[in-house]
């Protein structure tokens, strides 16, 4: 590492600035996009729009998020707080303040315009405000989601805002949720996800609808309404357009045809894109044994997208994220060959903008140009000032022969063995990407203190083909831990790791694989388990997403894959980190394994986090993602970062 330069450290964390969500402008001349820094006095993420242009410097445009064009490209819809709660609002380009131009109750949602410009779409909660201290009535199993807590009948709908008078209208209504909408080419109609099923809490579900929009937009779609409309509306019913073998998480209407993105057979595997028409939903070939990636929080990628002609998504292949595109009958090939982590795509005018990682920054803006094979980065969002430690990919061999990918963070000048840690994604079906994570910052820090950190996409991970993805489901423990050990064990035998100095740590899954691996070897000297999974049993019956997790992902006996069954062997000192108002991983699977360790007098610690859901270690409080960072470097330079004795 050159000597001008210092390592990161932990106060760099608050010197991030992560780009997302581009917005390209219909003429391809600028991207607008969203960048969220941290604003320490507040204790607050900070999120603003920007505005990136080849030959200028990127400029702030107004704070909010979620930046959406017009299609004339005059006017720039995005969402800003009012009171607490979300609002769209219009920034005119040619000059003049933001304006808000919805007042919803319970808040917008992301702007989608018509075509002609002239009314915006939403999914937007509906119904009336919920009455926070009134008894909670429960008869689904649905009734909770991470991130939100207790729904207390909150659904989400469709609303419709015309853009001259701000007049805003329902178009759904019902017990359901309606996903992102998606107007049809000739402005009539919405295409949207939702499931109908009066059991859908009891199974995954998902079908794409559409929604013709009366006229004039006075009412709710009628017979949607639970109660008559004071006036007769002229749209119509909602009309399915997917079938019941497909589950389908997104739609979109691209040209003249309707995309969705669906699996088919199972809610375990690879999506895969299909075009929907009269006669029945056709799967577009790719070429590809990789999963389609449209973009979630944790999860990288972006809703597929009309290059001209071309149709334009995100895939992981190992552990990056790339664009693909479809040109006619050929197979999808790789828009640009750089190995990088896509979180956000736009196209416009023969043009994509998109937001990458590298391994040495935690994302920027960059513009392709027609017939450009190398993107033009129009940021640099990098930090500044420190240098880092980039990661070596490495291939390992698990005892069956199975080839496991992983990447090594490690002072190149480093030649004695030292102390190692083992850092374990969560999904279980996500993967590292050997890019600079705004969160990770312990892996930085460690590095310069002498450790390794090692990070594999164990089986079960995303990027390696369907049987690699599915290799795990209902042998969560009993068919990765070969996979991380032999890992382990290579790194020991080139003389890289000390034996006597491995830690282990992770969050979600990955929380999950750390207790496991303490509870069936005794190996590890340090643990740190972030939102983790202790006992399979009371997370089905307690977590939002209890019952897939029970009845798909680790269908069988939940007892045998249960790290609680093997806490009896724990000798590692635990620290546990866990959100207060995680409904994903709830805090008693952390509670449980404190208690049983406390009893046995392994040392542990439990850390709570007020008001922090199961996303908080990537975007809760930026005190809390400091403290996170923080205990975890302290405990594992406690317990196994000392010399070996």
């Amino acid at each position: 590492m050159p000597a001008h330069l210092p390592p990161m450290g932990l106060d760099d964390l608050h010197r991030f600035a992560v780009p997302a969500d581009p917005a390209l402008r219909p003429d391809g001349g600028a991207v607008a996009y969203t960048l969220t820094t941290t604003d320490v006095a507040a204790d607050e993420n900070r999120t603003e729009i920007w505005l990136a242009a080849p030959g200028a410097e990127p400029r702030r445009l107004a704070r909010g998020s979620a930046p959406r064009w017009s299609p004339d490209g005059r006017t720039l819809a995005f969402l800003r707080p009012v009171d607490g709660r979300p609002q769209l609002h219009l920034l005119p380009m040619d000059g003049g303040e933001p304006y808000a131009v919805t007042d919803a109750p319970l808040g917008a949602g992301p702007a989608r315009w018509s075509p002609d410009g002239t009314r915006i779409a939403y999914a937007g909660p509906a119904g009336p405000a919920p009455d926070l201290d009134a008894p909670v009535v429960v008869r689904r199993l649905d009734y909770k989601a991470d991130g939100s807590g207790l729904l207390r009948g909150v659904t989400t709908h469709l609303f419709v805002v015309d853009v001259a008078s701000g007049e805003s209208v329902q178009v759904t209504e019902g017990d359901f949720h309606a996903g992102e909408p998606s107007w049809s080419p000739d402005g009539t109609r919405l295409a949207f996800v939702t499931d109908l099923d009066a059991d859908r809490d009891l199974r995954p579900g998902g079908a794409a609808y559409s929604v013709t929009l009366p006229e004039p937009l006075r009412a709710p779609v009628a017979g949607l309404a639970s109660e008559p409309a004071s006036e007769p509306a002229s749209g119509g019913e909602l009309e399915r357009l997917s079938g019941p073998e497909l589950l389908v998480g997104g739609v979109w209407w691209l040209g003249g045809r309707l995309v969705a993105a669906a699996l088919k057979g199972g809610p375990v595997g690879h999506v895969r894109l299909y075009a929907l028409g009269p006669d029945g939903a056709a799967e577009i070939e790719t070429g590809l044994d990789r999963n389609v990636m449209t973009g979630h929080p944790g999860y990288p990628g972006a809703s597929p997208a009309l290059l001209g002609d071309d149709l334009v998504f995100c895939a992981r292949d190992g552990g990056h994220t790339h664009l693909y595109r479809i040109r006619g009958d050929e197979l999808a090939a790789k828009i640009v060959p750089e190995e990088v982590g896509v979180a956000g795509a736009s196209t416009a005018a023969g043009r994509v903008a998109y937001v990458a990682a590298t391994p040495r920054s935690a994302g920027d803006i960059y513009l392709l140009e027609p017939g450009a094979t190398t993107a033009r980065r129009l940021t640099d969002h990098a930090p500044a000032g420190v240098d880092l430690y980039v990661p070596e990919r490495r291939m390992f061999t698990a005892p069956d022969g199975t080839e496991i990918e992983g990447f090594v963070w490690r002072d190149a000048n480093a030649t004695a063995p030292g102390p190692l840690l083992l850092d374990v994604h969560g999904g279980p079906h996500n993967a590292w990407a050997p890019v600079l994570d705004a969160f990770r910052v312990y892996r930085q820090v460690l590095a310069a203190r002498g450790w390794t950190v090692l990070a594999i996409n164990p089986r079960g991970s995303d990027g390696y083909g369907e049987a690699f993805y599915t290799a795990a489901v209902g042998a969560w423990g009993l068919a990765d831990t070969q996979d991380f050990l032999a890992a382990v064990d290579a790194l020991i035998a080139e003389g890289v790791a000390d034996p006597e100095r491995l830690a282990v740590t992770g969050y979600s899954y990955g929380g999950y694989m750390t207790c496991w691996l303490t509870g069936v070897t005794g190996r590890f000297k340090a643990a740190v388990a972030g939102g983790a999974v202790t006992d399979l049993t009371s997370m089905s019956g307690t977590s939002d997403m209890g019952l897939a997790l029970k009845a798909y992902e680790c269908p069988g006996d939940l007892a045998a894959q249960s790290p609680l069954t093997h806490v009896g062997e724990v000798t590692a000192p635990t620290l546990l980190l866990h959100g207060e108002s995680d409904d994903r991983c709830p805090v008693g699977q952390s509670e449980q394994w404190f208690a049983a360790l406390r009893e046995r007098r392994v040392p542990v610690e439990l850390v709570r986090y007020p008001g922090a859901s199961h996303l908080f270690q990537g975007g809760g409080r930026p005190s809390h993602r400091y403290d996170y960072n923080e205990r975890m470097i302290a405990w594992l330079e406690q317990w196994a970062g000392g010399s070996r004795s």
